[in-house]
């Protein structure tokens, strides 16, 4: 008995394939890997993995030039590191800060370490000795003007992808040059020592080191206050290390450079491949705590 209902044709077989072709091609076309690079114009370097952001030396080869005292105003003499890569675009940058009677020699380490993952670096010695954080955040400042306008490599920097980091009262510095400029891109600041908390002023992506032996800047007197004011900064982090002092940031550190390596590369580059290494908060035997609001 009829139903009543109009008979579907069957779908003809040329035509079929001729669309399952079609969506083929468009697939293919959009998960090409020039168009997935294009996605993020930042992002330098192969995949990351545990191994690539621990090791000492990364995927750039680097080199140096160091930058003698009044070469630029507002800071004293300074080496800058970088790649020797040109096929990739510039690079963001960073100034690394010593803190009270310090020297470069003392936070060298940064430069080869972060220039070799892709990063302009800059490790300064600070105008004097004894100069207090806001001095030491003005000095980092005036760096940064140096190194993106009368550099010798200004050419290789994206002015607009700038970081600092700084160590003790360079590190009170650079919270103090976080609160007076938003634009940075991010912030580490390794054991910063500052009686002026400045952190509900801040805005920019910051991540606080802090060390559980640290007798010179305690975690509970200015890391960790630092961290709590943080009120308005939609991206934060603490780590407090485990088994340190307030020099362990003075010399190499696994555990300092992979996760300063990942919070640059995540909003320095705006590289959510690194997203992995800083969420879920990782469970590291090397830290007492490590606190994050996660990338977004």
């Amino acid at each position: 008995m009829p139903s009543g209902r109009t008979p579907v044709k069957p779908f003809p077989q040329r035509a079929l394939i001729a669309v399952l072709a079609l969506v083929a091609s468009i697939t293919l076309g959009l998960a090409t890997p020039a168009q997935a690079i294009s996605a993020n114009p930042y992002q330098r370097g192969p995949d990351p993995t545990w191994a690539s952001i621990t090791a000492v030396t990364g995927p750039f080869a680097i080199t140096s030039v160091n930058v003698p005292s009044g070469s630029g105003p507002g800071f004293n003499n300074g080496t800058v590191y970088y790649p020797t890569d040109t096929g990739q675009g510039t690079f963001g940058a960073i100034v690394v800060m010593p803190g009270f009677f310090a020297s470069q020699s003392q936070i060298a380490w940064y430069g080869p370490r972060l220039a070799s993952q892709g990063f302009v670096v800059m490790t300064l010695d600070s105008n004097a000795p004894w100069d207090p954080p806001a001095d030491r955040g003005r000095q980092q400042l005036a760096a940064l003007t140096y190194l993106t306008t009368s550099s010798a490599v200004k050419s290789r920097i994206d002015p607009s992808r700038l970081a600092l980091m700084g160590w003790s009262m360079g590190g009170g510095g650079t919270l103090q040059s976080a609160a007076s400029t938003p634009s940075l891109k991010a912030v580490i600041p390794l054991a910063p020592w500052d009686v002026t908390n400045v952190g509900d002023q801040i805005t920019v992506p910051t991540m606080i080191f802090g060390a559980d032996g640290d007798t010179v800047a305690s975690v509970d007197t200015f890391a960790l206050p630092a961290y709590n004011a943080l009120t308005n900064a939609h991206d934060k982090a603490f780590i407090e290390l485990k088994g340190a002092d307030h020099f362990t940031f003075a010399s190499p550190n696994t555990t300092v450079a992979e996760y300063s390596l990942s919070w640059l590369k995540r909003f320095v580059d705006n590289d959510t491949r690194y997203d992995q290494f800083l969420c879920p908060n990782p469970n590291d035997p090397n830290t007492v705590v490590f606190e994050s609001t996660c990338p977004l």
